[in-house]
């Protein structure tokens, strides 16, 4: 008998607790917005609750699914019996079609943590001349200010092709300048017409470039020998070897780089003091190994390897050198090595530092 009523104390004691915690009760858990203009801008629902609970309820956290959708909400306790809010707005632009979006709302209720849900379909507005045509130069819309040749082989010409269009009220005839060698551009018609549209055609002849991995260049679009500094088109294109025709013997007896290290740490450092490390290299493949590129993210990262081919087994430095001058806390710099490695065509090898301000102490 004891037992038992110890028992039923311990249910009525819990009881008890859970009718005095707060419950959150929604009018609704779901919207469905319908039809949702993109042209008309943000829509926005209410969802209401009340606590139906014993004691104060409050929302810690209220988060959505997705950037498109903003949720504002009562930040005070909500006392029992009364009403709270959490505000959704959804933002349709760039997002045409069906939708369904999720709420995720954490509080100290009995049920801590509930989903609301919005759900619709947005009708695309229709595209203007700015929205196919966002980059203006003078009359001319282009549809973007870089040209991307992607990937593309040493041995390798590509062509890219950016399509314009004359918004002016008058001819216009586009000239280029600031053209490197191993690039060709033209527009096509050379003179674009009122509203007639054209393309800027550009050719990229990796032969005449004679680099590796990641390249950039810029050009000036001028109209009437007038240079303006925004009206500029970047070309970039990454120059890499193709080895998707080796046989798996070419494969079994291709170079293979390895390092004694891929990341160093120098620790901390003085403005004052340039630092200098060594990773080591080494060729554990069968056929010669040859190091393309070895290019550091800032110039003030000097590296210089003492070898750029290596037969078998044989290894080499990559000296870099780290100058401080000017910096201040921590420090991570990058160095790419590109090789004829053809499973590991691009290395990141990483150094980093806490460069202390003049007076710091350096920690031993």
């Amino acid at each position: 008998m004891k037992r038992l009523l110890s028992l039923l104390g311990v249910v009525l004691v819990s009881a008890i607790a859970m009718a005095q915690k707060p419950v959150m009760t929604f009018e609704t858990d779901s919207h469905d917005f319908g039809d949702v203009q993109e042209k008309e801008g943000k829509v926005t629902y209410i969802f209401n609750y009340t606590n139906t609970g014993g004691s104060p309820l409050v929302l810690s956290q209220v988060q959505a699914s997705c950037g498109c959708t903003t949720p504002e909400w009562t930040r005070t306790p909500v006392r029992p019996q009364e009403k709270g809010t959490i505000k959704v707005t959804f933002d349709p632009t760039g997002r045409p079609g069906k939708f369904s979006k999720t709420i995720t709302v954490q509080s100290n209720a009995q049920q801590p943590v509930k989903t609301l849900r919005i759900t619709g379909n947005v009708l695309q507005k229709p595209r203007t001349i700015e929205d196919d045509y966002p980059v203006l130069m003078d009359g001319l819309r282009l549809e973007n200010n870089h040209m991307a040749f992607t990937r593309i082989a040493p041995e390798e010409s590509k062509q890219v092709e950016l399509k314009v269009v004359n918004t002016s009220d008058k001819d216009l005839t586009p000239e280029f300048i600031n053209v490197p060698s191993h690039i060709t551009v033209e527009c096509q018609p050379a003179t674009l017409k009122p509203n007639e549209k054209g393309l800027v055609v550009a050719k990229f002849d990796a032969t005449k470039k004679q680099d590796w991995g990641f390249v950039s260049d810029y050009l000036y679009v001028i109209f009437d020998g007038k240079r303006e500094y925004k009206n500029r088109i970047t070309l970039s294109a990454s120059i890499e070897e193709d080895f998707s025709k080796m046989t798996e013997e070419q494969m079994a007896n291709a170079p293979v780089i390895t390092f004694n290290e891929k990341s160093h740490n120098f620790g901390d450092i003085p403005q004052t003091n340039k630092v200098e490390t060594d990773f080591v290299v080494t060729n554990e493949g069968n056929e010669q190994l040859i190091i393309r590129k070895v290019k550091a993210s800032c110039g003030c990262t000097a590296v210089t390897p003492q070898k750029t081919v290596l037969e078998k087994g044989e290894s080499t430095n990559i000296h870099v050198a780290f100058d401080p001058h000017g910096k201040n806390g921590r420090q991570s710099k990058t160095i790419t090595v590109i090789s004829n490695d053809p499973k590991s065509t691009n290395i990141i090898l990483k150094i980093s530092c806490n460069v202390l301000t003049p007076g710091a102490n350096v920690m031993k």
